[in-house]
């Protein structure tokens, strides 16, 4: 082609060139895959011009006149960041170069959408713990009994032993229950509530390791989030369970025992996946059921040994 090359599916032409010609150079050719034209001196990118700008311009307008400035990432860069980069950016077509600085090809607003709904459909699909990737995901309904029972066992395991301390734990405060049978009532209601605030804040770090947010950038808020979550819940939940059991210092436990353990909670599901991360493994494969058994274990500690101080 003479006025504009047509290199790996991405067309591009001299600045200098007329559009006049580069429309017609590019007449028959198949541009599937690219919405944007490169506007390239040597090997060097000088900016993008739409298809749509391009035939509207006047025939004999040069195309460096016409090209915009785009948002240029390297070729080692992760597929899922170089697309959310592009969504964040107004959808323009994202240029790769190499390490020179040579411009390779564009990455169009389709090719993102096509990346960012696959790695989304994986991310769900490894959230619940057993599954990596979105194939397995999708063949996980047809597999055979013993292929399940290999996906879920060793997590399932993992939890069995968490609850076999945490019977443990609550049988090391028997004297405590036997006194007071009135604590046993509230245990599921801390756990619970601690597992739901941790796995919000999970979900919340784990999208954010895949789209490249620095850990520092979430930290403070999730954690003030996370307390205010738990003072809130203690003052909702002190007035209820004083006016239908009548006992002043249980109410206070439990909801001091709401506070910790939902502060807890919140700063075991960002160390987790955090951890899991920097050790080169998956968050979301394992992050959601080993901070399940963390949490309910602290929370069972941190109930009884207030319950300890004010109650018993």
């Amino acid at each position: 082609m003479t006025a504009a090359a047509h290199e790996a599916g991405v067309p591009r032409a001299h600045p200098s060139t007329p559009a006049g010609a580069v429309r017609e150079d590019l007449v028959g050719c198949s541009l599937s895959g690219a919405d944007d034209l490169a506007v390239c001196d040597g090997d060097r990118l000088v900016g993008v011009v739409s298809f749509g700008r391009l035939l509207a311009a006047a025939s004999d307008r040069p195309v460096g006149a016409l090209a915009e400035a785009t948002d240029i990432v390297g070729v080692d860069v992760d597929e899922e960041l170089a697309a959310a980069r592009l969504a964040r950016n107004g959808g323009r077509s994202l240029a790769i170069v190499d390490d020179d600085g040579r411009f390779i090809g564009l990455v169009s607003p389709r090719q993102a959408v096509a990346v960012l709904l696959r790695e989304h459909e994986e991310d769900l699909a490894r959230l619940g713990g057993f599954l990596s990737r979105t194939s397995q995901a999708r063949t996980a309904a047809e597999e055979p009994v013993h292929r399940r029972l290999w996906h879920r066992l060793p997590w399932l395991a993992l939890g069995l032993l968490g609850a076999m301390a945490s019977a443990g734990i609550v049988a090391a405060f028997e004297d405590q229950l036997s006194r007071l049978v009135l604590l046993a009532f509230f245990i599921p209601a801390v756990v619970y509530m601690a597992d739901a605030v941790g796995t919000q804040t999970e979900a919340l770090v784990i999208r954010g390791i895949s789209v490249g947010v620095p850990g520092r950038a979430i930290v403070f808020r999730e954690l003030s989030t996370g307390l205010l979550i738990g003072i809130l819940l203690g003052l909702s939940f002190f007035p209820f369970a004083y006016l239908v059991w009548g006992d002043a210092r249980v109410a206070a436990t439990v909801a001091l025992a709401l506070l910790g353990s939902t502060a807890t909670a919140t700063l075991v599901a960002m160390a987790l996946p955090y951890g899991l991360n920097r050790l080169g493994r998956d968050p979301a494969f394992g992050a959601g059921p080993l901070a399940t058994v963390v949490q309910d274990l602290l929370s069972i500690l941190i109930y009884f040994a207030i319950a300890t101080v004010l109650v018993v």
